[in-house]
């Protein structure tokens, strides 16, 4: 089985629909693909609807959490929806999400970019709207070659420049939050240092304290010593070891199944859940 269980559509800031995602999905030979998107699942439906014969499709989301003064992305998957403090919770990062932007674009202009609200916009249009949506224009406005080359401290990155802080949620809070709605919880590229400051290993021994399920090992922003160590870790605090690509689209040169999650991991992780459940494809539309 070939199982990616970390991928975004244009319900947050990934460049396939969530149909066009899945379709996708089924012809880089994927068994398993997870819906991933920021802190939403607006675009389950869609996917769910247009899910081929043979693909199986886990719901969830990435959820904006922040430790110690350090951004951090919490993987959740197969919870309930519907489950009122998780939902309100999502909601209020979501809604953290436009005025971030925009204060993301004001400080852009007083650094001399001539990037505009509209533009934003424009690229995000019914995704919920993010960083990378500001580092596209950058890219369209040739300020940088990519967006990745956006995400430095002359830029977005956390404490960057033009970094806008947004309302995030305690990574502790997050993992009780989706357990309560029968979910599972695993810490999105925990060693990405390239994107800035990362958690220490000591918050990742408390999370794994207080029911944190696993650690995404395998992924684009691990070299091969972090992801040694990482699994290392993994192995030491009983926490399972993911590998996804975090695919965006055409945003990010990462493929779909690049990196993929060892079908025992997944049959734990969907053993955990009692929030949802895997939807096998019928053959949608």
């Amino acid at each position: 089985m070939r199982i990616d269980l970390h991928s975004h559509s244009t319900a947050s800031d990934g460049t396939d629909t969530p149909a066009e995602l899945v379709r996708n999905a089924a012809a880089a030979g994927l068994d398993v693909v997870a819906l991933t998107d920021h802190d939403t699942t607006r675009g389950h439906a869609e996917a769910i609807a247009a899910l081929p014969a043979g693909l199986t499709l886990v719901t969830g989301a990435e959820l904006s959490c922040r430790v110690d003064g350090v951004s951090m992305h919490m993987l959740a998957y197969l919870f309930d929806p519907e489950e009122p403090a998780l939902l309100a919770e999502r909601e209020l990062v979501r809604d953290d999400r436009v005025p971030r932007a925009r204060g993301m674009v004001a400080k852009l202009q007083q650094l001399g970019v001539p990037v505009t609200w509209e533009q934003v916009a424009r690229i995000a249009g019914d995704g919920s709207v993010g960083r990378p949506h500001v580092a596209t224009a950058l890219v369209d406005l040739g300020v940088v070659p990519s967006v990745s080359d956006a995400f430095t401290p002359d830029w977005l990155a956390d404490g960057g420049r033009a970094y806008v802080e947004k309302h995030e949620t305690d990574p502790f809070e997050a993992i009780r939050l989706v357990k309560a709605a029968g979910g599972v919880t695993v810490f999105a590229h925990p060693g990405a240092s390239k994107r800035g400051r990362t958690v220490p290993e000591s918050a990742i021994v408390e999370m794994a304290a207080a029911g944190l399920d696993g650690i995404e090992v395998d992924h684009m922003d691990h070299d091969p010593d972090t992801r040694a160590r990482l699994r290392g870790l993994a192995a030491e605090l009983g926490l399972l070891a993911t590998g996804s690509s975090d695919y965006h689209g055409s945003r990010k040169t990462v493929a779909l199944g690049e990196y993929t999650t060892d079908p025992e991991v997944y049959g734990e992780i969907t053993r955990r859940a009692t929030g949802a459940f895997p939807v096998p494809g019928t053959g949608g539309a």
